[in-house]
């Protein structure tokens, strides 16, 4: 198909350029200017660097190279805001982000709306096909981080010792009478199955867009297996925690006992004990801290890859890898009214509700994997300082697959790889329990 040579394809992706953009910002409303300034642990960053970064993206890598006529907003943001593309020259270090105190939030957004000023009116004409590509990339960029302002602010609230709501709980959104289905088993043959996607160059609409570490598809071997249907519970994991599931290091992988005890962890993350509840335990969310028992049956989530192993290996499980993951998400839907997303506005994991197949395979939590976060057969990155997008983070990472309550729905698909180190609990991480099967005969 034409990419964006006629004017209602720039109209269509100039609609969607503005909606990723609004979205940021409605994220950053109920914050104010201090909230927009607190970065609370080394992962993290501050809200108003996650605005002025993902301008700076659309600067840098559509506009500086596609708009001849294009005037750079501020000489020092090129620096200032770039995050870890050493091939563009130096940046400052992360954990001095929160210390940005100039420019002021409002120059911020005088940059954000000069960026986006000039974004359209490249779009109001026809534009070269690698522009558009550039353009799309920034959009999933944008709702990456989109899923970081909400993770991101959820840790800084937290640290605050008033631990106050990012927003108030609203009528329906409390899962306390929502009891999810049995945990069941649904299995796969395994077999020869292909996994990734090989893009056509020639279609750069939004709809076909995937990452470079998605690519290209291939084909492996599967053996036999089976996949929970659901993932694991709140009250699941309470049982592993009061059967001593933290001081056994039998379940444990040598690496994760060491930083478990280090960290001195005793539960997910955000879970407080609270003698005053009935399960003796609250946990912090984005609507401030509820008591566990009124959340058991969601899905327990700010999990390290060392705890969802160590329950996996409780449970007398173990976690799927990546490739099992998606043979098995892809004949799953995407709009399967159970999916629970950033736009939903529940800001929190729900229970799984009854239903054919596999559950909660998309939204929710994300799940972590057994697989290594390397390239696939034929893997190359994009070329120039875009290459550094994904290719260079393939080491002492693991996967994790499915989206979040927090990942926009347009941003994820059965192909999409999320990566973490394997002690990353900030994020919203929960598991799904694999098994292996017998061959059918």
């Amino acid at each position: 198909m034409p990419a964006y040579s006629d004017q209602a394809s720039t109209a269509y992706l100039l609609a969607q350029y503005k909606n990723v953009r609004q979205a940021t910002l409605d994220l950053c409303r109920p914050l104010s200017p201090e909230d927009l300034m607190v970065q609370s642990c080394p992962e993290a960053s501050p809200s108003k660097w996650h605005l002025a970064h993902t301008s700076w993206f659309f600067e840098t890598f559509v506009l500086a190279e596609f708009d001849r006529h294009y005037q750079p907003f501020h000489p020092d943001f090129r620096w200032l805001f770039n995050s870890y593309y050493n091939s563009l020259g130096e940046m400052p270090e992360k954990k001095l982000r929160a210390s940005f105190s100039r420019p002021p939030l409002d120059a911020i957004l005088a940059y954000r709306e000069h960026v986006d000023v000039a974004i359209a009116g490249l779009l109001a004409q026809p534009v070269a096909d690698e522009a558009a590509r550039r353009i799309v990339l920034g959009l999933s960029h944008e709702q990456q981080h989109q899923e970081l302002i909400a993770t991101d602010i959820k840790h800084a609230l937290f640290t605050n010792p008033l631990h106050p709501a990012y927003l108030a709980q609203t009528d329906g959104q409390n899962s306390a009478d929502v009891i999810a289905p049995p945990l069941e088993w649904m299995d796969f043959a395994g077999g020869l199955v292909e996994i990734g996607i090989t893009p056509n160059p020639a279609d750069v609409r939004t709809e076909a867009f995937a990452f470079d570490n998605e690519t290209p598809r291939h084909r492996i071997y599967l053996q036999p297996f089976r996949l929970a249907t659901r993932l694991v519970t709140c009250a699941e994991y309470l049982a592993f925690i009061e059967q001593n599931g933290y001081g056994r290091p039998e379940l444990w992988l040598s690496e994760g006992w060491a930083v478990m005890r280090a960290e001195s962890w005793q539960a997910p993350l955000y879970w407080h004990r609270d003698d005053a509840t009935e399960s003796g335990w609250r946990i912090y969310t984005l609507h401030g801290f509820i008591p566990l028992e009124e959340l058991s049956e969601t899905p327990v989530c700010h999990i390290s890859l060392f705890e969802a192993d160590a329950f996996a290996r409780w449970a007398g499980q173990r976690l799927p890898t990546e490739f099992e993951w998606e043979h098995a998400a892809a004949a799953s839907s995407l709009n399967n009214k159970s999916n629970n997303f950033l736009e939903n506005g529940k800001l929190h994991p729900m229970p799984a509700t009854p239903a054919e197949g596999l559950q909660q395979i998309f939204g929710d939590a994300w799940e972590w994997t057994a697989s290594p976060y390397t390239g696939y057969p034929g893997y190359k990155p994009l070329p120039g300082a875009l290459g550094e997008y994904n290719g260079k983070f393939m080491s002492s990472q693991m996967v994790l697959r499915g989206g979040s309550c927090v990942t926009p729905a347009t941003h994820i698909r059965a192909t999409y790889r999320n990566f973490f180190t394997p002690a990353t609990r900030w994020q919203f991480s929960g598991l799904r329990l694999a098994q292996d099967s017998k061959p059918t005969v």
